[in-house]
């Protein structure tokens, strides 16, 4: 099979002008099936390619969404020109311009992550307080909150992973406000969310957020379940090659919480690194298309801290 080639690879590589692969593909997918291919032929940016990349590469190309593996086989360099590219597009426009909610409420006593202290919700000066403050008929509220700064939907930056990092009134806006996003819809059951099933995305200065569905079970003793989905570490380091601008999930952690993942973190080290922002319980995705929204999710710019509640929410354009 000789289809034209991709003008530039997902994982950052730059355009390529006189080398092809060609190889036998199998594929398996994450929902079930599978995919074989034989002497396939694509254009790559160099003859020392790896098999990883050749099948980051070969997803993308064909837009295939869902891979949990591919392997290469009968892999052999071609110098040859390249044939031409094509995009790859998972534009779904909406039929009208609408704003999408993606933030969990936050209410007083809720759990965000279960063993963690709740949000206490009270008043500071109430209304009947107030009156004697001010003229006749003109009474105010002012609430009072007292809760951690992982409560809800909240944004990690890198001084929540990297001592001496940006805080929040270091993250710039242009990290947090009107992003481009993409979703990447997950497959039911699955827990680690690995570079293949990202390849077939443009993700470079995009909001890339991931949609497990885990956010049902918000609030709930099974949230914090040790089968909540996550981040893989080489996907996490993928997405910080191709330039993504923020990383959200709909799940507990962006990382593996699971007893068997004993404490390490490598989708926080890896995004946190890079300067790329992380958002952490966001909810409704589902109701967003795979792209042509804009994404934002900006904190106040509070001093020493690194993370902290947003209001996260899409803009949805037609």
């Amino acid at each position: 099979m000789d289809l034209d080639g991709v003008s530039a690879s997902w994982s950052g590589f730059g355009m390529g002008e006189q080398w092809r692969a060609q190889f036998d593909a199998e594929v398996s997918f994450a929902n079930g099936g599978g995919l074989r291919t034989e002497g396939f032929r694509l254009d790559i940016p160099g003859p020392e390619i790896t098999d990883d990349d050749l099948a980051a590469l070969f997803v993308r190309h064909l837009g295939l969404l869902m891979v949990a593996e591919v392997r290469i086989n009968a892999k052999m360099i071609i110098e040859e020109r390249h044939k031409g590219g094509r995009s790859v597009s998972v534009d779904q426009p909406a039929s009208a311009r609408r704003l999408v909610e993606l933030s969990h409420v936050i209410s007083d006593g809720m759990t965000t992550l279960p063993g963690w202290p709740a949000p206490r919700i009270t008043d500071w000066l109430t209304f009947a307080a107030s009156r004697e403050r001010y003229a006749p008929g003109t009474e105010f509220h002012v609430a009072r909150i007292d809760m951690i700064a992982n409560t809800g939907t909240y944004l990690d930056t890198p001084a929540h992973r990297w001592a001496g990092r940006d805080d929040l009134t270091g993250v710039p806006l242009s990290r947090l406000a009107d992003l481009p996003g993409v979703v990447v819809r997950v497959p039911s059951g699955t827990r680690a969310v690995e570079r293949l099933m990202l390849a077939p995305y443009e993700v470079a200065g995009r909001a890339v957020l991931l949609h497990t569905g885990w956010d049902a079970h918000f609030g709930t003793e099974r949230y914090g379940a040790p089968e909540a989905p996550y981040l893989a570490g080489d996907a996490a380091q993928a997405l910080a090659d191709a330039g993504a601008a923020l990383v959200g999930i709909d799940s507990i952690n962006i990382d593996d919480m699971s007893p068997a993942a004993g404490g390490v973190r490598p989708a926080h080290s890896t995004l946190l690194a890079a300067g790329i922002p992380i958002v952490e319980h966001l909810t409704g995705l589902g109701a967003l298309p795979p792209s042509g929204f804009r994404f934002t999710a900006a904190p106040p710019m509070v001093a020493g801290m690194g993370t902290f509640p947003v209001r996260a929410f899409a803009v949805v354009n037609p």
